[in-house]
């Protein structure tokens, strides 16, 4: 759905239409986006128009980046601590009788 919205506004109907699972499903995934912040919708008669909220995506992205530098950060640690482990076993190798 989400995916589908980055490419526009969409109906209720349309977001449904691609996807098997009932309408009433697609309607409470939309409550869901709806209240998460990340989508936006209004009715007009009887078709309800979703919309993504940029400034909501703009939060996420950055929660995901700051996650990632979390884990690469980490990830780095680790390598520099194995690369030590292998440089002292090579040591200690060259250094036996």
């Amino acid at each position: 759905m989400v995916e589908r919205l980055s490419l526009g506004p969409a109906s209720v109907s349309e977001l449904a239409g691609p996807l098997t699972m009932s309408l009433a499903a697609v309607v409470q995934h939309v409550q869901v986006l709806e209240a998460s912040g990340l989508v936006c919708s209004e009715k007009a008669g009887r078709v309800r128009t979703c919309r993504l909220q940029p400034v909501a995506l703009r939060a996420v992205e950055n929660w995901v980046v700051d996650r990632r530098r979390e884990w690469e950060a980490r990830l780095d640690r680790l390598g520099d601590y194995l690369q030590r482990e292998d440089d002292h076993e090579d040591h200690q190798e060259e250094s036996t009788p």
